[in-house]
């Protein structure tokens, strides 16, 4: 329903070393309601530079940023691996550098603490995360996105919700294949 009243057709990609989690390349291709923005983006680690290609201004700045920042897509991957998240207490937050509309911001995501959610596999327990977000014109305030993560091995996005300008959003994992670790599921 509420893409009837606000339209949103994002496409975020960013492409990573499997390794060392440092993004190489992003693309950002978005059309909220009207508002557009296509642009890619190029990492050089070793100069700790992006260059960006806006498409639809036809124009290339080069930006200089600190080690190991991220993209927007890239944060979340790099998160559930860093090593502080499962030490985190609740209300307690890792802070990283992340590459956001040619600005390095601070990206901090919150844990809430642990909850056992029911989805369509079973119930399945869950650590709780507030990613800090830029309120207006997409959310209505900086902690209106929580995302639940798998708490096991995997740590898996099993659950997205947001409060949104106009309405809400809640975003369930639909299928899951390849994982690494077996996946749990509770029984009751």
């Amino acid at each position: 329903m509420t893409k009837l009243f606000f339209e949103v057709k994002d496409d975020y990609q960013s492409f990573f070393d499997m390794e060392t989690g440092k993004p190489y390349q992003f693309l950002r291709k978005i059309d909220e309601g009207g508002y557009t923005k296509y642009q890619e983006g190029f990492f050089n680690q070793d100069n700790n530079t992006v260059k960006v290609k806006d498409y639809e201004k036809n124009t290339e700045n080069t930006f200089s940023v600190p080690e190991n920042v991220q993209d927007i897509v890239s944060s979340f991957y790099y998160l559930r691996n860093h090593p502080k998240i499962d030490l985190l207490k609740d209300g307690e937050a890792i802070e990283i550098d992340m590459f956001f509309d040619n600005e390095t911001t601070k990206f901090k995501l919150k844990y809430i603490g642990k909850e056992d959610i029911k989805t369509k596999f079973g119930k399945i327990s869950c650590k709780v995360f507030k990613p800090y977000v830029q309120a207006g014109r997409v959310f209505k305030e900086e902690e209106s996105l929580s995302v639940w993560i798998s708490n096991d091995d995997n740590k898996i996005p099993v659950r997205i919700q947001a409060s949104l300008a106009v309405g809400s959003l809640k975003a369930d994992l639909e299928a899951f294949k390849g994982l690494k670790h077996s996946f749990k599921v509770k029984v009751d």
